[in-house]
């Protein structure tokens, strides 16, 4: 939140004109959002549409610095066509906004893209890798029904902390979201409120000497910090995570952010994909030796 006093210079002038004056780095689309928002006061009301100003004027302006000031926060594009886009998300970000005054993925790419863009899944705020977007309306909805119906595979590389005894497995279990503590909690038998998980994972390699091991994760099922929790549960927490980890192993390692990443995105599809057939087969991942 912004606030500034009209000088001289812009009385009897055009709101609109005042505030592009005042912070060049931002993006007209931004500000007529801000006003259809109302998110923009003069004098303490709220104005839904350009006016004109006078001397002495209070204009309060509701816009995040990032878009008022220009702080960009660097979007690494992994791919992009007519019709989706794939990011790699940094760590400490959401892909959704959880209210109006909190940057997210999602809100950063609207600024660029309009607001047609919408995610097709979510990673955790801390999880770091690709998030599949979709451009349209038409896209989206092939997606999150090929998501549904599981032709979209989901992978990550997570660095856990011991050395599993099977080298591939299938894991089961239940899963509780309490949302007033953002904890989730894991129980190995069915139980009411809890619902059901799968997570598989392939050993990729181990070190004896640290005690630790990277794995691939495939989630079968896609549940709020499913892969984290369920890590933990069966004795392997990934190094860096707070919530669910060792903090005694997290100094250690000297890890301050949780080693999981979304690495790979497959397109497995099955079905009459409409206008995003040409995906059928295709593999978005990381540059693994990068992470």
């Amino acid at each position: 939140m912004k606030k500034l006093i009209v000088n001289n210079k812009y009385d009897n002038k055009k709101l609109i004109n005042f505030v592009m004056d005042s912070f060049p780095n931002l993006n007209k689309n931004t500000l007529f959002k801000a006003l259809r928002k109302k998110d923009i006061r003069v004098n303490n009301v709220r104005m839904s549409s350009d006016c004109l100003i006078h001397n002495g004027d209070e204009i309060t302006i509701y816009i995040k610095d990032e878009f008022l000031l220009g702080k960009s926060i660097n979007i690494d594009v992994v791919y992009e066509d007519d019709n989706i886009l794939v990011v790699n998300k940094s760590s400490n970000l959401s892909v959704l906004e959880n209210n109006e005054n909190t940057t997210s993925l999602t809100s950063i790419l609207r600024e660029k893209y309009g607001s047609n863009i919408e995610p097709c899944h979510r990673i955790d705020r801390n999880t770091k890798g690709l998030v599949l977007f979709a451009k349209n309306k038409t896209s989206l909805e092939i997606l999150l029904n090929k998501f549904k119906n599981k032709e979209i595979e989901k992978h990550y590389l997570a660095k856990v902390y011991g050395i599993p005894s099977k080298t591939h497995d299938i894991l089961e279990a239940y899963l509780f979201k309490d949302s007033k503590k953002s904890l989730v909690y894991i129980y190995d038998e069915p139980k009411k409120n809890y619902s059901k998980i799968i997570t598989e994972y392939k050993v990729l390699t181990s070190d004896k000497v640290t005690n630790s091991s990277m794995l691939e994760i495939n989630l079968h099922t896609g549940k709020t910090h499913q892969i984290r929790a369920h890590l933990a549960h069966i004795g392997y927490p990934i190094i860096g995570d707070g919530k669910y980890g060792i903090n005694s192993v997290n100094k250690t390692f000297g890890y301050k952010e949780q080693y999981l990443y979304s690495y790979l995105i497959k397109f497995n599809f099955k079905t009459d994909s409409g206008i995003l057939n040409y995906l059928k087969n295709k593999e978005i991942s990381l540059d693994i030796s990068k992470i």
